[in-house]
């Protein structure tokens, strides 16, 4: 019979211990879910379906615990299995993804097949498809295992006491739900910040950890005690290995899914950040970058290409030029978004007095503004060309803030703008979405200036359509006099489009129809091109009475885009 003082303190060793497997079993939720989303693309629904799955596994977890014969070695065997997994199982999904993208080439080069007839679809298409669901498989696994640790431990508690415990699970379950919020707040307070790799090494290490401590305080418990301790230190290599190596490994197998050579990657607080570049070969003539090799540099956030250094002009001298060329004055200027510099190279040309611009990603901001210090020389010297070193200039001001809460400082503090350009991301999550809703460009029309005119980027008119539409609708919503829509290819994005509304006078049609030049000549865009581009199709503008205008809480514009995805996606 063991002494009270043993039994308060292997109790107070055991709810610690749980507090922190309960911690550590919802970051796995959590990096399984952000890291499927990046795969998969549908960041919001695919963290929901992830983080449903674990739940439901964790109870049968919960049931199947019930046929371990011995608590104390049944939990040192968990913890392994959970460490193990829970540190590797982000590797093997890139690695199943990278192998199932790689195979069809590797068959058509074993077989000298031509391009064309790359081996698709059948076996190859199922492997893919297989593939890009895997992580719900390492979720569903993992969330099974996790399950059994609150059933184990309250056994061990009730056999280390030698008696039923009326409160055991009240006590295990309250330490459960304690270490799971303070597991939350670690994610966004520390794990967040880092590598993916890096954080599941961490956080499988802890289990580990629990683990050894079992063998210690249990030791004469236990079988096999030399093969769990050579299990525990052999595993504990493999985490080292995985927290200085595995982003490394991560990038080399991601790199499999963008169609050139990932040469930086980065996980902010709020994103994942990937440049490629593609070589075009020798070019004597082309001194782009300051070298004689001309090469096109694409920038992806969670796997969506958001510029490519070969045809970022199209767009941006889209985005900018209409809404500076239709607006009076140019003295102060005001960017929503653009953290890279590219919308804002373009407004400088117009010497504005001032430009404040509003990003909510710092790190994204930092490598845009300063990139030697962020990136590699060659990268760094590419995006110092592309946006002109825009964000250094000593009439930008740079509110590194959330948009949706900074417009309402600006609004207080009485600031004007005489012209206003909108150039988020799709809204492919719901914190995007709020700034796409009638109530948020009403706020930005109060900032908008009598005669100013306000553009915004509205995703694909064609791929998109409910969407495109849906931001015009919404616009018009916040009472702006004249809305009015245009598009036209970007080689990169295919079709797309904008939305420009004038806050009264003329609509901005017919502001450039009384202009016989633009007064900034872009790079690509000229006026008769620009004119051209608001003619859509007879009857591209019938039948979308049903299409809704989005407000806040309503998510209609989040819902659209997110079903337009899965439509050119194929997922369904």
């Amino acid at each position: 019979m063991t002494s009270k003082n043993s039994r308060l303190l292997d109790d107070t060793l055991l709810i610690l211990t749980m507090a922190v497997l309960a911690g550590c079993g919802l970051i796995y939720e959590y990096l399984l879910s952000h890291y499927a989303g990046r795969v998969l693309g549908v960041m919001e629904s695919t963290i929901y379906t992830m983080i449903g799955l674990m739940i439901v596994s964790m109870g049968l977890g919960a049931f199947a615990a019930r046929k371990v014969r011995c608590a104390f070695n049944g939990f040192v065997y968990l913890e392994l299995i959970i460490a193990l997994l829970g540190s590797s199982a982000i590797l093997f999904i890139g690695a199943l993804i990278a192998f199932t993208q790689t195979l069809p080439h590797l068959i058509a080069d074993m077989l000298s097949l031509p391009p064309d007839m790359l081996p698709q679809g059948g076996i190859f298409d199922t492997l893919s498809f297989l593939a890009f669901k895997s992580p719900y498989f390492f979720g569903v696994i993992l969330g099974f295992f996790i399950g059994m640790e609150i059933p184990l431990i309250a056994r061990i508690r009730e056999q280390i006491h030698g008696q039923h415990l009326a409160n055991n699970l009240g006590t295990i379950y309250g330490a459960d739900y304690i270490g799971a919020g303070v597991g939350a707040a670690v994610w966004v307070v520390f794990l967040l910040s880092i590598d993916i790799s890096k954080a599941a090494a961490l956080t499988a290490s802890l289990n580990l950890i629990a683990g050894a401590f079992f063998i210690m305080r249990y030791w004469q418990k236990l079988h096999w005690r030399k093969t769990f301790v050579g299990a525990h230190l052999l595993l504990a290599a493999v985490i080292l290995l995985m927290f200085n190596y595995g982003n490394q490994w991560l990038n080399q197998m991601n790199s499999v899914l963008y169609l050139d050579k990932v040469v930086h990657t980065q996980k902010t607080r709020y994103q994942q950040l990937t440049f490629t570049e593609r070589n075009m070969g020798v070019n004597s003539t082309n001194t782009q970058f300051g070298k004689t090799q001309q090469s096109i540099i694409n920038f992806y956030i969670n796997g969506r290409l958001q510029f490519s250094s070969i045809d970022e002009h199209i767009y941006h001298d889209y985005l900018v030029a209409p809404v500076l060329a239709g607006s009076a004055r140019h003295d102060n200027i005001l960017i929503v978004g653009g953290g890279d510099g590219l919308a804002l190279r373009g407004v400088l040309k117009y010497s504005p007095n001032s430009v404040t611009l509003i990003d909510l990603d710092s790190e994204l901001i930092d490598i845009f503004k300063d990139p030697s210090t962020h990136v590699n020389s060659s990268l760094a010297r590419k995006i110092s060309y592309m946006n002109k070193g825009s964000l250094q200039d000593s009439r930008v001001t740079i509110l590194r803030s959330d948009a949706f809460i900074t417009i309402n400082e600006l609004l207080k503090s009485g600031q004007v703008f005489d012209a206003i350009i909108v150039d988020l991301p799709d809204p492919s999550h719901p914190d995007l979405n709020k700034l796409y809703t009638v109530n948020f460009y009403a706020r930005l029309k109060q900032l908008l200036g009598g005669d100013g005119l306000i553009a915004i980027q509205s995703t694909k008119p064609y791929h998109a359509k409910g969407s495109f539409i849906s931001i015009g609708k919404t616009l018009k919503a916040a009472e702006f006099t004249h809305v009015q829509q245009y598009h036209d290819n970007v080689p990169s994005f295919g079709e797309w489009g904008w939305t420009i509304g004038a806050k009264m006078g003329a609509s901005p049609l017919a502001r450039l129809n009384k202009l016989d030049k633009l007064p900034i000549q872009p790079r690509w865009l000229n006026l008769d091109l620009l004119k051209s581009a608001f003619i859509f199709p007879n009857d591209f503008y019938n039948n979308t009475e049903n299409i809704g205008v989005n407000t806040p809480g309503s998510h209609t514009l989040y819902q659209l885009h997110q079903q337009a995805w899965q439509n050119q996606q194929g997922i369904q």
